[in-house]
């Protein structure tokens, strides 16, 4: 006899250990990466109908007829700065959506929007505002909360259609 299993008529009975050690666990591993492999998409399913949407440049395509943009009020913030002298930004934002169907729905979030603006705009300093960086940064962080307040419904863009900084 030997500790894996013991002799019964011939026959070897395998132990609970061995079992587990090779049956259950390799069968678990299958399973496992199997199920993960098939949440990852690596079966097919959704990956045709997101590569039919995206172009030959990599970016989403969008049906002109469902773009609607929503201009945003004009905003006038004050900077905040070590100088004596006051820093203003002056700017307005339209919104692009790819849905006209949220616009509705974030319509009435708009006092949010315009609260988080404000938050977030009075803690920037002029030299955050420097050159086209800036600028990129500001729209994404500004995109980011937006589409924060307005979950589940998505903001595809911020488009400043003016801005100045005094």
């Amino acid at each position: 006899m030997d500790g894996d299993g013991e002799e019964e008529g011939g026959k070897k009975k395998l132990s609970g250990k061995t079992l587990v050690l090779f049956i259950v666990l390799p069968l678990l591993l299958v399973v496992g990466g199997v199920g993960g492999a098939f949440m990852m998409g690596v079966f097919g399913g959704g990956e045709e109908e997101e590569q039919a949407e995206m172009g030959a440049d990599g970016k989403k395509v969008v049906d002109p007829s469902k773009v609607v943009f929503y201009e945003l009020p004009e905003l006038i913030i004050n900077l905040r700065s070590k100088e004596e002298r006051a820093s203003f930004v002056k700017f307005r934002v339209t919104l692009e959506l790819h849905d006209a169907t949220a616009l509705p729905k974030i319509e009435p979030l708009m006092p949010r929007i315009m609260d988080n603006f404000q938050v977030y705009l009075r803690e920037l300093r002029p030299s955050d505002l420097d050159g086209s960086a800036g600028l990129f940064r500001l729209k994404e962080e500004i995109l980011r909360r937006i589409n924060m307040d307005v979950r589940p419904y998505e903001v595809a863009d911020v488009l400043f259609t003016e801005m100045i900084i005094q």
